[in-house]
């Protein structure tokens, strides 16, 4: 009787662990789809804003912040079906936040900055060492484990990204002096270090949470994040007195003024989604996959490019890719082999034990 009882709540407690591991996984795809989504639709209406006449780079950076509000959403959704507080992260977690928020608008700044001032190969290139160095960071703040898959795709995504500019002739765009050259040279390194220190910074302010850490509490924090980013960058605004000039930016901008609002909107959308993407690909995995996706989303978007503004697509841009994908599926096989290795002899073992990276709690 004991033993028909105690083999029927293993199946449950079996089935309950299978859930969960789907769960689990399902949850991991969709911050891996949103990332790519974000981390190529991104620079891409970045370099149609400065394209075609847009020139505030405070206006730009605090687009990348501001649309924020479309997360209640999923917090609306979560408290409807949950009944929990809809907002309970506490003072700790909401302190940190804000001041990594603080920082990821400096970062932004850095970011758009470069954009608008050097040539996407060339910018490419300096993104091109944001994956190292954040490997370099896990390793010294999250102590992220190394396996010869992951150092290997590690290097193919990094040499993937810089032969992107062994096709630039090192030209100044248009318009664009010999110092903002320099400058927006040394702002886009300074964005790729500053970025690369703050994922594994999140990873590890999760880790240290005291609450129970649930996505729902995930998003709160990208709430925090992008509100006191917002908060900087309309500080910004304000100093370079960018709201006295945007209609007029509006009024001048190369595809018409209703177009000027359609693309801000869509930039503040589409780098939420980013935003989203990473903070959850480091919630359910960690910081150096949100890295290695974000690397391999480098050559896409120069493909895309090549789609939508009619760029040449040159064989280094070829090699980039077939590097790139080459790295990513480096790494998958890597974990795969991890996963094998770690794999229960006993074939009653619960499988979602074999993927202790990921949170228990949704």
């Amino acid at each position: 009787m004991d033993t028909r009882q105690n083999m029927e709540e293993n199946k449950e407690v079996s089935s309950s662990e299978q859930q969960k591991k789907k769960s689990k996984r399902l949850l991991l795809i969709i911050n891996c789809l949103l990332l790519c989504l974000g981390n190529t639709g991104g620079p891409l209406i970045t370099r149609l804003y400065f394209i075609h006449g847009g020139h505030r780079v405070w206006f730009y950076t605090c687009l990348h912040t501001c649309g924020f509000p479309i997360l209640l959403l999923p917090l609306i959704i979560s408290y409807i079906r949950t009944r929990k507080p809809f907002f309970s992260i506490d003072s700790r977690l909401f302190t940190a936040s804000a001041v990594i928020g603080v920082l990821m608008g400096v970062d932004d700044y850095f970011y758009a900055y470069g954009l608008a001032r050097l040539p996407a190969s060339t910018s490419s290139l300096i993104l091109a060492t944001q994956l190292g160095l954040t490997a370099a960071f896990a390793f010294l703040l999250v102590r992220q484990k190394f396996t010869p898959f992951s150092i290997n795709a590690i290097v193919l995504l990094t040499v993937g990204a810089g032969v992107l500019a062994l096709h630039s002739s090192g030209d100044r765009p248009k318009g664009v002096s010999t110092k903002q050259y320099v400058m927006g040279f040394v702002m886009t390194l300074v964005s790729a270090a500053l970025y690369s220190f703050l994922t594994p910074m999140l990873e590890l302010l999760y880790g240290k949470s005291k609450q129970p850490l649930t996505y729902s509490l995930v998003i709160q924090v990208q709430v925090v994040m992008s509100f006191t980013a917002t908060v900087f960058c309309t500080i910004g605004m304000l100093i370079n007195k960018d709201f006295e000039v945007m209609g007029r930016e509006a009024r001048e901008f190369g595809l018409g003024e209703t177009k000027y609002y359609v693309v801000a909107v869509w930039t503040a959308i589409i780098w939420q989604i980013f935003f989203v993407g990473a903070i959850g690909v480091i919630f359910c995995a960690s910081s150096l996959l949100s890295g290695i996706i974000i690397a391999v989303s480098l050559p896409v978007t120069e493909v895309l490019a090549v789609i939508f503004f009619r760029e040449s697509f040159t064989a280094e841009k070829g090699v980039s890719l077939a590097l790139s994908l080459w790295g990513f599926v480096s790494y998958f096989y890597g974990e795969y082999k991890q996963l094998h290795k770690k794999k229960p002899s006993n074939p009653n073992t619960p499988q979602s034990d074999l993927l202790p990276t990921l949170p228990n709690n949704l």
